[in-house]
């Protein structure tokens, strides 16, 4: 049987960890108790005077109680009403003591509860109110366009309105007059709202999210400010321009949103209420169970009737969010509601397991006997025939970078599940179509079985004599299957997460123009450590787009001026998105420190043109050049690893040179760490002294050392999402905050 304090900690919400009740800092409170218990030193004092009054003994004493809760104001309105417990019966000093301190800390976890519950319920139906208040304004303007579509006459319909962009610029919009309309007594409730609107501007706020709706705001600045500049020569009051229901569309889509996301946060208000109580219950039986003392109902009754358990604000609120959702975005289905409302998480089969040991098992198998021939044949030493490791090394390379990337991923994932950081909320992932580390495993190890089965199968041919032109098109045969499959259309082989991944990549090559979110951040980062795979990418399709593969001309692309250029982008094109990607947030937010994360970048595009230029042209000039830029890209990058990206290195911290919270326990794991990023991060003196393994070829070594930055990103992953799921716990930040399109301002706005 678990224990309790395990499903405890398995069930609480990840970011609220800190408000929930102390179970652990109880449980060793009471230890205390139970020690003073055994290791009393005279004839069981303690037990004697805590079992007085028991109630075995009720018909010969009359029972008194060990405890007397009171009920105060707090100074402070928010926080409520303050519990405190004193003892009404006089125990020693030692076990008064242990017993105070037990009550001290019971009493400081409830009121910690019960302002934490009534600041976030505030919170909540505070965002309720805003919501309904929104929902309203889209039924009234929804309504009114509907009727000035259907409406025969020309009457102009038109309520005062302003439409701003992100970049905070408010400009006027055609007006719907709803109380010229003919049909307004229909709108019931809605007179007084139209009212205020006609005295108040409404401000229509659409966040420029994509390149669509950016360049759409640009031409609507241009277009207006045509418009005004025309009204100005022709006298024209103001000029019109149209609320089309596609704004209306994208209004209506946030307005979703912000209900799934209140909705999703009312739940867990509930989850937080029902395990403090449970919580309570379990710690006072234990006080019990120890002393021998009935104290469970007459604390009990104080827990229930205090705030957080006996307010029903958040369930009216819950049922109310339904009701609305149910109405307005599910057309009366309750069970298509339920789906957002109420996404259920997919089942993990047992079956993906016992297919990840087989395919793990047969790729071991093929690449022992790859290894074997590889090693018999002599293809991957110095002296070899460079035909192999020119043309169909690249292929084998790029596929192991990257399979071993989405690897280090699942073991990403394993990790973050077992200290609970809460990386779907972080990552944006859907709870329904979520890719788990066993689907992830599973790629990796069937992938990779069939790349070296058909790479086994590849040198086979080769040992066996056949030429290479006439198995030269099986490499890239095998690369564009996985491409195929990466685009394939039916929803076969994780399509949800193919194609998210697809519109991240997308967000990423678009940077300036998309909002920048955490995936899109993580990502990015990724493609930096990916660099030579990149460069393998680019390489293998000039081979065979241009056809080089058919006579092995693999010196083709090296010889051509347009690939060579392309050589310096691709170096440096990962880098240039995320700094791209510090611009947008810097513009987003404002914060200086994205554009010092910028230079970050953008010192590392400067080290990575120059390790290109370096391997043209071996002068000595550009190796001065090479070891000065890197040297500097490489302190600027340890620096943002350590104190920006992981939050470490606090020197005022409780946990010297690391930070006050910690998610593993063992210190030491930070400081190796710490140590192994540092030592990976100079990968690029390889640069310089060009040192090989014994006899094999250079390109083996380049290869291993790319391997390596792959591994170092991956446990850079663990730690920077264990400081970003800290900073959200900080502010107890568990559900998303989605802005709303409408806002009515008044005279002074």
């Amino acid at each position: 049987m678990v224990k309790f304090s395990k499903q405890f900690e398995a069930r609480l919400v990840p970011e609220w960890k800190e408000a929930f009740v102390d179970y652990g800092q109880l449980k060793k409170d009471l230890n205390k108790i139970h020690l003073l218990d055994i290791n009393q030193i005279s004839s069981n004092k303690f037990v004697s005077s805590l079992r007085k009054y028991t109630f075995l003994e009720h018909n010969k004493h009359k029972q008194h109680s060990l405890i007397q809760v009171r009920r105060k104001l707090s100074a402070s309105a928010s926080k409520g009403n303050l519990y405190e417990t004193e003892l009404v019966e006089r125990l020693s000093d030692n076990e008064e003591a242990a017993v105070n301190e037990f009550f001290s800390c019971l009493d400081s976890q409830l009121n910690k509860v019960n302002a934490f519950f009534s600041a976030k319920e505030k919170e909540f139906l505070d965002r309720g109110e805003s919501l309904k208040n929104q929902m309203e304004i889209l039924v009234e303007l929804n309504t009114s366009l509907s009727k000035k579509r259907d409406d025969d006459s020309n009457e102009d319909f038109s309520i005062s309105a302003t439409i701003s962009c992100d970049e905070g610029s408010n400009r006027e919009i055609t007006e719907i007059d709803l109380s010229d309309s003919p049909k307004y007594g229909a709108l019931g409730k809605s007179i007084d709202r139209v009212v205020n609107f006609r005295q108040n501007n409404l401000r229509i706020h659409i966040p420029l999210t994509n390149p669509t709706r950016t360049f759409s705001a640009v031409t609507y600045l241009l277009w207006d400010d045509l418009i005004n500049q025309s009204s100005k020569k022709h006298g024209t009051e103001r000029n019109k321009l149209h609320i089309n229901k596609r704004m209306l569309y994208r209004a209506e889509k946030m307005i979703r949103g912000a209900f799934i996301e209140l909705y999703k946060g009312l739940g867990y208000l509930k989850t937080y209420r029902n395990l403090n109580m449970l919580a309570f219950v379990k710690i006072l039986k234990k006080f019990d169970k120890v002393t021998n003392k009935q104290v469970l109902p007459i604390y009990l009754r104080v827990v229930e009737s205090s705030y957080f358990n006996s307010s029903d604000k958040v369930l009216k609120l819950e049922d109310e969010v339904e009701e609305l959702f149910v109405k307005h975005f599910a057309k009366d289905d309750r069970t298509k509601a339920v789906k957002y409302l109420k996404p259920t998480h997919r089942k993990e089969s047992y079956s993906l397991t016992f297919f990840v040991g087989l395919f793990t098992g047969l790729f071991v198998a093929l690449l022992v006997g790859y290894v074997i021939i590889a090693h018999t044949t002599g293809m991957y030493e110095i002296k070899s025939d460079s035909t192999y490791m020119e043309t169909v090394h690249p292929v084998l390379s790029l596929l192991c970078l990257l399979f071993l990337h989405l690897f280090l991923y699942g073991c990403n994932i394993v990790m973050w599940r077992k200290t609970r950081i809460n990386y779907s909320f972080i990552f944006e992932l859907s709870p329904t179509n979520e890719l788990k580390q066993n689907g992830i495993f599973l790629i990796c190890s069937t992938s990779m079985a069939a790349v070296v089965g058909i790479f086994f199968v590849h040198l086979l041919l080769v040992a066996k004599g056949y030429s290479f032109s006439r198995v030269q098109a099986i490499p890239g045969i095998m690369l564009l299957g996985f491409i195929l499959v990466l685009l394939c259309p039916f929803n076969v082989i994780y399509k949800s997460s193919r194609y998210r991944f697809i519109s991240v990549i997308r967000n990423i090559i678009l940077s300036p123009f998309y909002k920048v979110v955490m995936l899109d951040i993580f990502m990015a980062d990724q493609l930096c450590s990916q660099v030579p795979m990149l460069r393998e990418l680019e390489y293998v399709a000039c081979y065979y787009i241009t056809g080089s593969y058919k006579n092995q001309d693999y010196q083709y692309c090296m010889r051509n001026t347009y690939y060579r250029d392309l050589a310096y982008a691709v170096s440096f094109l990962p880098y240039y998105w995320r700094a791209m990607q510090c611009a947008r947030r810097w513009f987003d937010e404002g914060e200086k420190s994205h554009i010092l994360n910028l230079g970050k970048y953008v010192s590392a595009m400067l080290a990575a043109g120059a390790k290109v230029a370096y391997e043209k042209e071996k002068t000595v000039g550009w190796l001065c050049l090479v070891v000065v830029v890197s040297s500097a890209a490489t302190l600027y990058q340890l620096y943002w690893d350590f104190v920006k990206d992981w939050g470490l290195l606090r020197f005022d911290s409780n946990n010297p040179w690391l930070r006050d919270e910690l998610m593993l326990r063992q210190k030491f794991i930070y400081f190796l760490s710490m140590g192994l990023n540092l030592v990976l991060r100079l990968a690029w003196l390889q640069t310089v002294f060009h040192y090989n393994f014994g006899k094999v070829d250079y390109r083996v070594t380049m290869l291993f050392l790319a391997a390596l930055e792959v591994v170092r990103r991956g446990q850079w992953n663990f730690y920077r999402l264990e400081n970003e799921h800290l900073n959200n716990a900080g502010k107890y930040r568990a559900v998303k905050t989605v802005p709303l399109p409408f806002h009515v301002m008044d005279e002074k706005d």
